[in-house]
């Protein structure tokens, strides 16, 4: 069963949200393409200071939704905030949501989707900074480690990770969930 999974970022992603999510992807025998809007790489946020940098494997100009089976969205406080605002970013968001694929966000990753207009009655978790803005955009937050709804994963932070990334290839696995909707 092979899949093809889009990592979304730009710079200043959290390294371990990236690195740990593709890594475990690619054990599952999957591919992991990291899509951004710029070429060539995209430098990481270790934590406190900057870290790797991590070759782009498409640009957004480039990537297509129908071309993978789900989304991941990394954190990090510079990353989201730059993909947000970002509308080739929002509208390749939205065509997974369109395509009902499964889409993984954690820590300040769901950011893009209250940008993207996909939170609205789901329910949600992620890093508590951004509780209240989900909470705005209609979500139904709640304080767990990872949190699933109809294909959407959502965790709080890197100490979440290997619930977040069980949860993530149990839902790619799945495939296609009807109820995955804008």
């Amino acid at each position: 069963m092979s899949k093809k999974i889009a990592i979304l970022a730009t710079h200043g992603f959290e390294e371990s949200e990236l690195k740990s999510p593709k890594e475990y992807l690619e054990q599952q025998g999957w591919t992991a393409h990291i899509i951004s809007p710029e070429s060539g790489s995209i430098k990481a946020w270790a934590e406190k200071d900057w870290g790797q940098e991590y070759p782009v494997d498409k640009t957004l100009d480039e990537a297509n939704a129908s071309d993978y089976d789900a989304l991941v969205l990394p954190g990090g406080v510079i990353n989201p905030d730059q993909l947000r605002t970002n509308e080739t970013a929002l509208s390749f968001v939205k065509d997974f949501f369109q395509q009902h694929k499964p889409v993984a966000a954690i820590c300040h990753g769901p950011q893009i989707l209250i940008n993207a207009e996909v939170v609205d009655g789901r329910n949600m978790t992620s890093v508590d900074s951004i509780s209240k803005d989900l909470k705005n955009a209609g979500a139904q937050w709640e304080d767990s480690e990872v949190v699933v709804d109809n294909g959407l994963v959502t965790s709080r932070t890197p100490k979440d990770l290997p619930a977040f990334n069980a949860k993530m290839v149990e839902e790619i696995k799945e495939g296609k969930h009807e109820e995955q909707t804008l």
